[in-house]
């Protein structure tokens, strides 16, 4: 089945290829640029640190929907060894094997394709089963610090947590940019609330995933207008799901992350800085999210921090 006319008509407008250039693959990171970076220093006042990230655990926030994508498994290799003989220091090692996308992370440009195309018109079979993507791998983002804005769609709507069938709409984000007193501007890393992330806490794993809150396939357009460098929230899924139109599945992934080259993130906590600007009256931070430089990997854990 071919994607609508529509999604096409969508992707025409956003379509980013060849931007920054035929050989490109960082997207719009490249409006990321140091003036950008010392602007966002500028909004610290009081050096209050918020961690974003959900920990990684086993009993995580996957639910099997997703095929593959496991939760982390953490086992020791190695309990208090005295490796070179008794008596010396005694080491303690762990590995974890889990999904890249399973917790909080960044979805690298590669994360999907469509009508057999990459981001900046590369052809989708340069992933490998051996090496990955070849182009616009996760290890590709430069140093991801910006300034960071929080569009809270559910505050700004009254909500604690947006209902599961509502689809976040530019209107929303429109609104919650005025709610927040804030001009989403070039650069910015955008981060939208729905308080979906609220029922993962809780434990609530099958209800997390679907059906779920997320971006409507109208809200590219907001973000392009607005030349955003990244996009994340606190969803499964990032996009409404079920999809809005039938059997139209994932079109904000194809026209953020092949047609914009617009790398989006999920599974964010936003909770503790939903309250903390809130209280602050400030919507616009300092944000550090820097992802794991794995080699050809289409996607990464983050560990994001918001400094206020």
């Amino acid at each position: 089945m071919s994607l609508p006319a529509a999604f096409h008509e969508i992707a025409r407008r956003v379509n980013n290829w060849g931007r920054w250039g035929d050989d490109d693959e960082r997207g719009t990171l490249n409006l990321i640029t140091d003036a950008v970076v010392r602007e966002a220093a500028a909004t610290v006042r009081t050096g209050r640190r918020i961690p974003l990230a959900l920990p990684l655990r086993r009993d995580g926030v996957q639910s099997g929907l997703i095929p593959g994508r496991i939760d982390p498994l953490h086992t020791m290799t190695q309990i208090n060894q005295e490796l070179f003989g008794p008596g010396t220091v005694a080491t303690s090692d762990d590995v974890v094997t889990m999904g890249l996308q399973a917790a909080t992370h960044w979805d690298a440009l590669t994360h999907v394709s469509h009508s057999g195309k990459i981001y900046n018109g590369r052809p989708a079979d340069t992933i490998t089963a051996h090496d990955g993507a070849r182009f616009s791998s996760i290890a590709t983002v430069p140093h991801l610090v910006s300034r960071g804005v929080l569009l809270d769609v559910a505050r700004a709507r009254g909500e604690d947590r947006l209902p599961g069938g509502h689809a976040v709409t530019p209107q929303d984000l429109s609104e919650a940019e005025e709610f927040a007193g804030v001009r989403v501007r070039a650069g910015d890393i955008v981060l939208v609330r729905t308080g979906q992330v609220r029922l993962a806490l809780a434990g609530d794993r099958q209800a997390y995933g679907y059906p779920s809150p997320g971006l409507s396939v109208h809200t590219p357009a907001w973000f392009h207008a607005r030349d955003v460098a990244a996009v994340a929230n606190d969803t499964l899924t990032f996009e409404i799901f079920p999809p809005e139109i039938e059997d139209l599945w994932l079109p904000v992934h194809a026209l953020h992350l092949v047609e914009m080259g617009m790398l989006q993130g999920q599974n964010w906590n936003l909770e503790e800085l939903s309250a903390a600007c809130a209280q602050e009256r400030r919507y616009a931070f300092l944000l550090a999210a820097m992802p794991e430089p794995f080699a050809g990997a289409t996607g990464t854990p983050v560990a994001p921090v918001a400094v206020l």
